[in-house]
């Protein structure tokens, strides 16, 4: 529908400014300013109509994922060391 309409539109544009052409000259007091000032209007409007006529994109979200746990993991440990506490990493195999 919004094509048809936009397509409508384009034709009675071209068709008017192929009417008005012909009869505008260069000393008639600023008609042929206009008729670009609508021309450009025209094509403005004509622009976001065509603009606005492609569909809104889609997110489509990606198939789950199944990953198996490694039987191991790291954790951090404290430990005394003779003159503190401190902390390192060690692997837990469960």
């Amino acid at each position: 529908m919004k094509k048809t309409l936009a397509a409508l539109v384009a034709v009675t544009t071209i068709a008017g400014s192929l009417a008005v052409a012909p009869a505008a000259k260069a000393g008639d007091g600023g008609a042929v300013a206009a008729g670009v000032a609508g021309g450009l209007i025209g094509g403005a409007l004509l622009g976001g109509a065509i603009a606005g006529a492609r569909p809104a994109p889609v997110y489509v979200a990606p198939a789950p994922v199944y990953v198996e746990e490694a039987p191991c993991r790291w954790v951090r440990e404290r430990f005394w060391d003779g003159y503190g506490w401190r902390f390192r990493r060690i692997q837990v195999c469960d």
